[in-house]
């Protein structure tokens, strides 16, 4: 009885171990979480860059950077991959930059600063999967520019770094009027870069934005988005059963996206994400996740 005991127990924790990968937050050991920065890979850089610059038209804009895009294969958890072109190139992005109100917010209402009232959970879900701009506005007023700011550049986070050439930045209300809090680089109101935002999506997959808990929130605010274009448009199409986490942003010729796909099995599985600057940015974006994919299947280096 006793051995048969040690046996389900043996089962019932392979089986645990087994499943953890499959869920969101990841259920990782700290020590073996490293910084998204030094799991740079080569083998993937080389094959991202060769495929990005074999189109002329995206090749032209990488050279100009009025496109910079970023990976994050996630296949295997403990041995992440990350890739980017014109990763540290600070661009105008819209509304993608929604995501940092939202870890503010999140932040606020852990540090029991922000109330987490029937409204507030209402529009953070209004701010990133429709993108509503009043929805956005009224986050905005709520948490102030000077607590979004200190979150984006709070050395637990740095998705705002001076050094490094920016990254997240909301110093303006969705809308008309206001006050204007602009980043100090380019003075942008709505700023993002491509390697900061694989940085958010990497902490919060893993559990690291506020703590465990707040990052499962803000993954179920993030599912299921309720705009059908960009990355989003052809992920319906080839992997239509894929959890999709996402947001995206567009004004004028600039369009961005995020997100993070989370496939049945552990093939489909990545952190994707585009800047672009040009006034066919939005099929561009669609029209790169298959590209991107065919570089996640091709083998290491």
């Amino acid at each position: 009885m006793r051995q048969n005991h040690y046996i389900l127990l043996f089962s019932l924790l392979f089986w645990c171990a087994l499943h953890a990968q499959d869920e969101l937050p990841l259920n990782i050991e700290n020590s073996k979480i490293k910084p998204l920065q030094k799991l740079l890979d080569s083998s993937l850089q080389t094959n991202l860059r060769d495929e990005l610059t074999s189109h002329a038209d995206w090749n032209e804009l990488i050279i100009q950077k009025k496109m910079s895009v970023g990976l994050v294969d996630l296949s295997d958890p403990q041995n992440v991959r990350f890739a980017r072109v014109n990763g540290n190139h600070m661009m105008y992005a819209a509304s993608l930059p929604k995501i940092a109100i939202l870890l503010a917010a999140m932040d606020a209402i852990e540090k029991g600063a922000l109330k987490e009232t029937l409204e507030v959970k209402k529009d953070m879900r209004l701010m990133i999967s429709k993108s509503d701009n009043a929805a956005s506005t009224r986050m905005i007023d709520r948490v102030g520019y000077e607590k979004i700011e200190a979150v984006m550049t709070d050395p637990k986070y740095a998705f705002y770094d001076e050094t490094n050439g920016g990254g997240l930045w909301v110093g303006k209300r969705y809308g008309s009027g206001g006050d204007t809090n602009r980043e100090p680089l380019k003075n942008l109101s709505h700023a993002a870069t491509a390697t900061q935002v694989c940085r958010y999506y990497y902490l919060l997959a893993n559990g690291k934005l506020v703590n465990q808990k707040r990052s499962k929130q803000m993954l179920d605010i993030m599912e299921d988005p309720e705009l059908h274009h960009k990355f989003v448009n052809t992920l319906d199409q080839i992997a239509p059963k894929a959890r999709l986490f996402r947001k995206s942003g567009s004004w004028k010729t600039y369009h961005s996206d995020s997100i993070l796909v989370w496939g049945k099995d552990s093939n489909r599985r990545y952190i994707l994400v585009a800047l672009i600057d040009d006034a066919n940015g939005e099929q561009i974006i669609r029209d790169l996740v298959k590209p991107i994919e065919k570089v996640l299947k091709k083998p290491v280096l």
